[in-house]
């Protein structure tokens, strides 16, 4: 048997040089699917949150506000610059998930007008670009902001980008990123470019769209309804020498704008061909052509939930790429979808045939993707237990990120053999509940005809029956792994006499 304390010697270097990746971008990853990729009409975003494990993420809902007035200051919430931006008079409800810290950067979260937004992905303009139009970094929008900013105020996802679209422009970014806003109509992404331009596409409805780390929109046309711009788009790549009409043909806002090197080569493109591979299987590219890669396909296997949550797990398992399964390798260059320090992942799921308040549904998963429950959680949900809402860079007893964070924490200790004991019992636990989902919708539909209220109290308590569920599942095979680990530090530390005797 391996020693204990070599495996978690190379547990922690291990993880430390993922950490260390952060200086290289947030990393995250993002999938759109259009109503006719999926294979149930819904539409779907899904997204990892990838940045630090010491992370807590608490679950809020901002209540309605009216007859508001003042400033939204990112500093004044310990944000990451000064940006400011007025309070809308009228604020809407809406949720969030937000930093532990700051209770900024919202990762997901819908308003009461079904508008929803996932944000951000961390993508980089190139330095040719940066230097006639550098991000706004002291003042500009962030990821901080963008949730609530848009989920406020947003009565459409076109309203939403079109607001953000502005604010980049007058008020400039803070940063690059990508954005992905959905309403039971529509779903959107925008990207920056530089400092104050950016670009935005609605996906479309037989599309999906994979992303990871760098701009991935290219063809724009100024009078498409579906595509949507800063105003000198065009104009100000023709005159920074950035794009060239008769050398370079049609316009490309990626090649344009965006950045495209080595690092793209190992750390991004590997995670798009991934995706690209897991719904378009027959499709045969080069890794290495990842700069050619279509932004938008056409599935051949249709976008579900559970291909959603399944994406956000992946870490190139059953290949030599894999860093988990093979012994901890922190020195794979191909830097997996799902990895320890992702602080949340989620898949949002809009029914536009079904009521709001089940026809939206967001799958958070807390922590590592691999390693977690995708637990649901309906729009008509009214209030998350305390301890959603606790949770430092400190591991406690309470907080609901903490519990599923200390399980992958120990399973990282010896992932071959206690990973596959947490995956088995969190995939027959997420198979029971959408089968309790259905059968709980059904009867939702048939009680909201005659009580709405009734209806809505049902969803409450079958909401935050599942939430337990969950929670007591993770507690349950926490026990049952320390147990096992216990047996195998005994097993390596025995110190036997020779008769076997006390």
């Amino acid at each position: 048997m391996r020693n204990i304390m070599i495996l978690f010697k190379k547990c922690v270097i291990a993880l430390s040089i993922n950490i260390a990746l952060i200086s290289s971008g947030l990393a995250c990853t993002t999938l759109l699917a259009g109503s006719e990729a999926t294979n149930d009409g819904s539409l779907i975003i899904a997204r990892s949150a990838d940045s630090s494990a010491l992370k807590a993420q608490h679950f809020v809902i901002h209540p309605a506000k009216k007859n508001q007035s003042g400033i939204y200051s990112t500093k004044e919430h310990n944000g990451a610059n000064n940006f400011t931006y007025p309070l809308p008079k009228n604020s809407l409800r809406y949720t969030t998930v937000p930093n532990w810290k700051t209770q900024l950067h919202g990762a997901t979260g819908f308003n009461e007008l079904g508008v929803g937004v996932s944000g951000t992905e961390s993508i980089f303009a190139s330095p040719k670009a940066l230097a006639f139009d550098p991000y706004v970094e002291e003042t500009g929008i962030t990821e901080d902001d963008i949730p609530d900013v848009l989920l406020s105020r947003a009565k459409t996802a076109r309203e939403a980008v079109e607001l953000l679209g502005n604010i980049i422009e007058t008020q400039g970014a803070g940063e690059g990123f990508g954005v992905a806003v959905v309403d039971k109509n529509e779903l959107w992404y925008l990207e920056t470019g530089t400092g104050h331009q950016w670009m935005a596409q609605k996906i479309a409805k037989d599309k999906y769209f994979a992303t990871g780390n760098q701009g991935r929109l290219q063809a724009f046309e100024a009078n498409n309804p579906d595509m949507l711009g800063s105003k000198n788009l065009v104009e100000f790549a023709i005159e920074k020498g950035l794009y060239n009409p008769e050398k370079d043909g049609a316009f490309n806002f990626s090649k344009a704008y965006t950045r495209d090197d080595e690092r793209d080569r190992d750390y991004n493109d590997p995670r798009v061909w991934i995706i690209q591979q897991q719904f378009n299987p027959s499709l045969k590219q080069d890794i290495a052509d990842g700069r050619n890669f279509a932004p938008f396909l056409t599935p051949e296997k249709k976008v579900s939930v559970e291909e959603a949550k399944a994406m956000l797990r992946n870490h190139f398992e059953g290949t030599e790429h894999d860093p988990y399964t093979n012994g901890l390798n922190g020195k794979e260059p191909w830097r997996p979808i799902s990895v320890f320090r992702t602080y949340e992942a989620h898949v949002m799921q809009v029914r536009p045939e079904l009521p709001q308040e089940i026809g939206e549904v967001t799958y958070v998963g807390l922590g590592m993707a691999d390693l977690t429950a995708f637990v649901p959680y309906y729009s008509g949900l009214e209030a998350y237990p305390k301890h959603y809402g606790v949770g430092t860079d400190k591991a406690d007893s309470d907080s609901i990120y903490w519990k599923y964070r200390k399980l992958q924490t120990l399973v990282m200790t010896d992932y071959p053999k206690l990973a596959p004991i947490v995956k088995k019992a969190y995939q027959e636990w997420e198979a029971k509940t959408a089968l309790e989902q259905k059968a709980m919708e059904v009867n939702y539909l048939k009680m909201a005809k005659t009580d709405k209220a009734a209806a809505n109290k049902m969803l409450n308590k079958f909401n935050l029956d599942v939430m337990a569920s969950a929670e007591k599942l993770t507690e349950d095979l926490t026990n049952q792994l320390f147990t096992i680990r216990t047996e195998d530090i005994q097993s390596d530390i025995f110190f036997a006499n020779k008769s076997k005797k006390d």
